[in-house]
C-alpha cells in the first residue's frame, strides 16, 4: 500500500452506521440512526433507557441483526452472520449490567484465563497481558478472589479487563460505569484512555450519566431511538448558548413559581434554584432573574457555564420532543394520613445488618425531619437498600434500633407500613394493567374507600402528567411515566414518609427532573420526610441533606453545601489544567507529588490547599516538560469530588471529620 492510500485508510472511519433500523416486533427501537466513528477516539453514546444505545452497540459488534440501514465495521458491511465473524477477532464487547460476562463461581484470574483461551491468545503473550492488566485496574492482589465476591466497581473492571485481553482495535462498551462508584468510574476512565492510547484502539462507550459527556471526544445524544444532536461537548453548548445561573432566595417556592414564570428551565437542588437562561449573557440573565422575583432577593447568586443537560433538555424543546406528559406542580394539598410529627419522621440508631460473615450494615445512625429530603448516596453494595429494607420492616436489624412515622420498626410492622410510600429498586408494579386499574389495586390494598380511592387516582394522574395515559399498561409506559405511576400508588394513602431506592435508574434528564420536581412539591407543600437513594452524584444537589455511604458505614452527614465546604477547607479548591499531550501530563503531574491528580475527559482535575501557587507550579512543570498548557483555573467542587475525596481518605487510613 502506497502512502497515500496508508495516510486515507488510517483516517477513514473506523465505524461507519448509515440509517440503522431495529424493530421489535411492532415497536421499532432504533429509527433510522446515521453516524461515524474515527480511529483512536472515544465516541459516546448518551441517553436514557429505551434510548436505543444497546440495539445499536450489539448490531456493532455483531450480535444482533437489524431490519434497515447498514452497519460497516473496518471497512467490512456486517450483513450476515459470515460478515460478523471476519471482525469479531478485532472487537472487545462489554455487555450492559454488573459482570453479566462473567463467571460467578471463577476467581478474577480464572475468569481472565478463561477469556484468554475464547479469544485464543497466544500463552507466551498471556502471562506478560494479565500482569500489567491486573496492575492497572489494581485487581492484583485479588486474583484469587471469587467474581460473586467483588464490589460493583471491581467486577467492571475484572470485565474490562476480559474485554482486552486480546487487544481489541474497536471496544463496545455498554454503560460500563452504571452502579459504580465515583472513584471506580474514575480509575475505569483512566484505564480505558491509557489503553486506548498505547494501543491506538477506539472505543464506543454508552452511559446514562450525562455529566459523563467531557470524557468523549464526539457524542451522539439519544432519544426514543433517535440522535437528537452529535458533536463535541464543547460543540453541542455552542448549539444552544446561554448561562446558568445557581441562586439561594428566600420564601423558595413562591421565588420557584415566579422564575418559571420568566425561564424555561428552572428547577430546585435543595435549598437551591438553578436556572438556565438561554440566548442570554450572565449580566442580562441576572437582570431578568431580579425582575422576576421582584422583592424576594437572592441571598446568594453565582453563574456558570451550562450543564450538558441543560443543554439537552433545550434540544429536546426546540424539536418539540419532550416525552410524556410534564406533570403539573401540587395543585390541590393532599393532606398525610396522620397528624405531623413533632420530632423526627426517620430515626436510625446504630442499625446493623449481617449476612453471615459479611457486614452489609455497619451501625448507621442518621434521622430525617418531617419535610426534609434525605439522600443516602453510594454505589450498589454500598449498604443503602438494606438500610431501607431495615427501616421499612422488611429486613429485620442485626443490631441497632430505629422509629419511622413516630413507631419503633421492629415491633410495630404493619403500622409503620399504614405510614409509609415505598418505591422499591426494581419496578414493582402490575405491568400488565393499565395506570387506573395500579392505582385502583394500591388503594385497595390500604383499604380507601370509593371516594377516596376517585380523589387520589384523580390526583396521581394530574401531579404525575399520566393524563392520556390512563388506560395504557403499565408495562408499555416510558421510564419516566412508569417511575411517577409509581410514586403515585406509593401515595396513594397519603403517607408522612416515603422511601425512594434509585427511582431515576434509567429515566431520561426529561423525565427525571419531572420526579424531582413532584418530590419537591410534597415534601414543601405537604410535609413528606422522603428518604432517597441514589447513585447519581448529580442527584445528591437536590436534597436538604446528604449521608455518603462506603462499605456500609457513612462517610460524611450534612447539606451539600456544607460538605463542599469541608472538602473545599480540608483539601483546598478544585483546579482544572487543559495540557496537551494529556496522559503524559497526568503522569509528570503525579510523579510530581501531585498523586491524587484525575483524569476529567480531556483535561486534569485536583485538589490544591493554595490554589494560586499550585496554579503557577504546574504550569511551570508542564511547560518545562515541553507540554503544552492550554488552561489551568478554578472550578466549583462537585459532590462527585466530595465523595471521591472522602472514599480516597478512608482508603488510605485517614481520619475524617
Amino acid at each position: 500500500m502506497g502512502q497515500a492510500a496508508l495516510v486515507a485508510a488510517n483516517e477513514a472511519p473506523l465505524l461507519r452506521v448509515d440509517g440503522f433500523v431495529k424493530r421489535y416486533g411492532r415497536r421499532s427501537a432504533v429509527a433510522g440512526i446515521t453516524l461515524e466513528v474515527k480511529r483512536g477516539e472515544i465516541y459516546g453514546l448518551i441517553g436514557p433507557d429505551g434510548a436505543g444505545k444497546s440495539s445499536l452497540m450489539k448490531a456493532v459488534a455483531g450480535v444482533l441483526s437489524f431490519d434497515a440501514g447498514s452497519v460497516e465495521v473496518f471497512g467490512t458491511r456486517l450483513d450476515s452472520e459470515a460478515a460478523a465473524e471476519t471482525v469479531k477477532d478485532r472487537l472487545g464487547f462489554m455487555p450492559q449490567g454488573l459482570g453479566l460476562n462473567l463467571y460467578p463461581e471463577l476467581s478474577i484470574e480464572e475468569n481472565i484465563d478463561f477469556f484468554a483461551r475464547l479469544r485464543l491468545v497466544p500463552a507466551a503473550a498471556l502471562a506478560a497481558r494479565k500482569e500489567r492488566l491486573l496492575a492497572i485496574t489494581r485487581l492484583a492482589q485479588f486474583r484469587g478472589r471469587p467474581m460473586k465476591h467483588l464490589s460493583g466497581g471491581m467486577k467492571q473492571k475484572l470485565a474490562l479487563v476480559c474485554t482486552l485481553i486480546h487487544e481489541p482495535e474497536l471496544i463496545v462498551l455498554d454503560e460500563p460505569t452504571t452502579g459504580v462508584d465515583p472513584v471506580s468510574r474514575r480509575d475505569f476512565w483512566l484505564i480505558l484512555s491509557e489503553i486506548l492510547h498505547e494501543h491506538g484502539a477506539t472505543a464506543l462507550v454508552s452511559t446514562a450519566y450525562m455529566d459523563e459527556a467531557s470524557r468523549f471526544h464526539r457524542l451522539a445524544l439519544m432519544l426514543d431511538g433517535r440522535v437528537l444532536a452529535e458533536g463535541r461537548p464543547q460543540d453541542l453548548r455552542r448549539r444552544v448558548p446561554g448561562v446558568a445561573l445557581q441562586l439561594r432566595a428566600e420564601r423558595q417556592p413562591e421565588a420557584l413559581a415566579r422564575l418559571r414564570a420568566a425561564f424555561a428551565q428552572v428547577q430546585a437542588l435543595g435549598a437551591w434554584i438553578h436556572v438556565f437562561a438561554q440566548g442570554r449573557n450572565a449580566a442580562a440573565a441576572e437582570r431578568e432573574m431580579r425582575a422576576a422575583l421582584a422583592d424576594i432577593a437572592p441571598v446568594e447568586l453565582f453563574s456558570a457555564e451550562p450543564e450538558l443537560e441543560d443543554v439537552f433538555i433545550a434540544l429536546l424543546r426546540q424539536q418539540e420532543a419532550e416525552p410524556g406528559g410534564a406533570p403539573a406542580a401540587v395543585q390541590r394539598p393532599s393532606p398525610i394520613s396522620t397528624p405531623a410529627l413533632a420530632g423526627a419522621a426517620i430515626e436510625a440508631r446504630g442499625l446493623t445488618r449481617d449476612f453471615g460473615n459479611f457486614r452489609a450494615v455497619d451501625r448507621v445512625s442518621f434521622s430525617v425531619r418531617p419535610g426534609e429530603i434525605f439522600g443516602l448516596l453510594g454505589a450498589n453494595g454500598a449498604g443503602k437498600t438494606t438500610c431501607i429494607k431495615m427501616l421499612t420492616g422488611i429486613l429485620p436489624p442485626s443490631g441497632g434500633e430505629g422509629n419511622v412515622g413516630g413507631v419503633d420498626m421492629r415491633r410495630a410492622g404493619r403500622a409503620i407500613k399504614q405510614r409509609i410510600g415505598y418505591v422499591s429498586q426494581a419496578f414493582s408494579l402490575y405491568t400488565d394493567l393499565t395506570v387506573v386499574e395500579n392505582v385502583r389495586l394500591f388503594a385497595g390494598i390500604y383499604g380507601l374507600g370509593r371516594r377516596e380511592t376517585g380523589e387520589r387516582l384523580a390526583w396521581t394522574i394530574d401531579n404525575g402528567g399520566l393524563g392520556g395515559f390512563e388506560d395504557q399498561t403499565a408495562g408499555s409506559l416510558p421510564m419516566g411515566l412508569r417511575q411517577r405511576l409509581a410514586l403515585g400508588c406509593a401515595l396513594v394513602h397519603r403517607p408522612q414518609v416515603l422511601f425512594l431506592d434509585e427511582p431515576t435508574s434509567g429515566v431520561d434528564p426529561v423525565g427525571r427532573r419531572q420526579f424531582w420536581e413532584i418530590l419537591f412539591q410534597l415534601s414543601r407543600a405537604e410535609g413528606v420526610a422522603i428518604l432517597i437513594t441514589t447513585h447519581y452524584m448529580t442527584e445528591a444537589e437536590h436534597c436538604d441533606r446528604l449521608a455518603l455511604m462506603y462499605a456500609g458505614g457513612i462517610v460524611a452527614d450534612a447539606a451539600p453545601a456544607e460538605l463542599k465546604r469541608r472538602v473545599a477547607e480540608e483539601a483546598g479548591s478544585l483546579l482544572e489544567i487543559g495540557a496537551s499531550p494529556v496522559l503524559p501530563a497526568l503522569a509528570l503531574l503525579r510523579g510530581a507529588g501531585f498523586v491524587d491528580a484525575a483524569l476529567f475527559g480531556e483535561n486534569i482535575h485536583l485538589l490544591a490547599p493554595d490554589p494560586d501557587a499550585t496554579a503557577a507550579r504546574l504550569r511551570e512543570l508542564l511547560t518545562r516538560a515541553g507540554m503544552a498548557v492550554a488552561h489551568i483555573g478554578r472550578r466549583p467542587l462537585s459532590m462527585e469530588d466530595v465523595f471521591v475525596h472522602y472514599v480516597t481518605l478512608l482508603e488510605r487510613g485517614g481520619a475524617m471529620r
